[in-house]
């Protein structure tokens, strides 16, 4: 039986949303949101055990086929291709790529090109 991940918290979810240009958290419809200039790209609830994080079509479906304890079909926003996160379940460096991808998909390409930059 392999190893157990150890999964992804809350707050390293957020630190890494941090690191993003022009992130901004916005509680909505009583949960916090994640938002770059105030189009929604991510929301967590508000107990912070699971996130959810806009994807492409493709992915959701990848992901859910490959671990549906972990990563599940969103209501309202599932058939749009977004794809819920049980971050104790998840390895840190998957659901990092995928907040980084969510936050691409929504921010401008300016915005990106000027992140995607700096990181060089």
């Amino acid at each position: 039986m392999g190893r157990r991940r150890s999964g992804t918290t809350a707050a390293q979810l957020l630190g890494w949303l941090e690191e993003l240009p022009e992130f901004e958290e916005r509680e909505t419809w009583g949960h916090p949101t994640f938002r770059v200039r105030g189009r929604m790209f991510g929301t967590i609830d508000a107990e912070g055990t699971r996130t959810t994080l806009k994807a492409a079509p493709e992915e959701q479906q990848a992901l859910i086929a490959h671990d549906p304890e972990t990563y599940s079909y969103p209501a309202y926003v599932g058939k749009h291709g977004w794809v819920s996160v049980e971050l104790a379940r998840a390895d840190p460096e998957q659901v990092h790529e995928l907040a980084v991808e969510a936050w691409r998909r929504t921010a401008p390409k300016r915005v990106v090109a000027a992140y995607d930059a700096a990181q060089v």
